[in-house]
């Protein structure tokens, strides 16, 4: 079986709206130069469509026409490096995700500890930001729930009472509430403090000790949550 054979069965199997690069292809680097002119004849066939140099997707095929994928999605190839997860979606696009807001960005911000992500896709501009840890697919989850944490106060139309309630639900489902507190560490001190009172809120105070030591017993952090929703703040020194 050619190169062109392979990368059309490999394609055949993906699902409609499928984002990927030649790296997906099981191709090898000697093998680009072929692999290039087999995607070329595929996109002439309407097979696949490029959203930029280098990436591709299969279009989804309707009876309105060939639907392109969400700009989410096609934001997915950024995320990886050689199959691994190197960055995540944060920011106004992540919070609306987790319902946080029903704001819905002009701009898309992705955290990257070592990598630059900046590209455009259609209208959305992808601007990059620095992650307070490495990025992994185990842990991206957990730095999703920290950066929510940390922008608290800045979330567009934020209810910020509901938004504890939201994340309190969130830090629930967890099974490994201690890699969070190992990564909250890397954050700033009011991003310790509301993970602290958070996780005592849900009876979890000896989890949070060193949360707790970590911060200043002097500073005071200003959040603007009723202690009705979480009584834990003042252990914290949040206001």
């Amino acid at each position: 079986m050619n190169v062109a054979q392979r990368i059309e069965r490999t394609i055949a199997g993906m699902q409609d709206g499928t984002v990927f690069k030649y790296q997906e292809l099981d191709i090898a680097p000697t093998e680009y130069g072929a692999a290039a002119k087999a995607m070329e004849r595929l996109k002439k066939k309407g097979i696949v469509d490029t959203t930029s140099s280098g990436v591709f997707y299969k279009p989804k095929k309707t009876v309105f026409g060939t639907l392109k994928p969400a700009e989410e999605e096609l934001i997915k190839p950024y995320l990886y490096e050689n199959n691994k997860r190197i960055a995540y979606i944060t920011g106004t696009a992540l919070y609306n995700r987790m319902g946080l807001t029903t704001q819905v960005p002009q701009n898309i911000s992705v955290a990257s500890r070592e990598k630059r992500v900046i590209t455009k896709i259609g209208n959305i501009q992808v601007r990059a930001v620095k992650s307070y840890a490495d990025v992994s697919d185990d842990n991206y989850p957990l730095l999703e729930i920290l950066d929510a944490i940390k922008d608290l106060k800045i979330i567009p139309d934020v209810n910020r009472n509901s938004a504890v309630q939201n994340l309190l639900g969130q830090l629930t489902g967890l099974t490994d509430k201690g890699k969070l507190v190992k990564l909250a560490l890397k954050y700033p001190p009011r991003v310790r403090a509301l993970t602290g009172a958070l996780l005592e809120q849900l009876g979890l105070k000896d989890i949070a000790v060193p949360l707790q030591k970590s911060i200043n017993p002097l500073s005071a952090y200003t959040y603007g949550i009723s202690p009705d929703i979480l009584p834990t703040l003042m252990n914290w020194n949040i206001l």
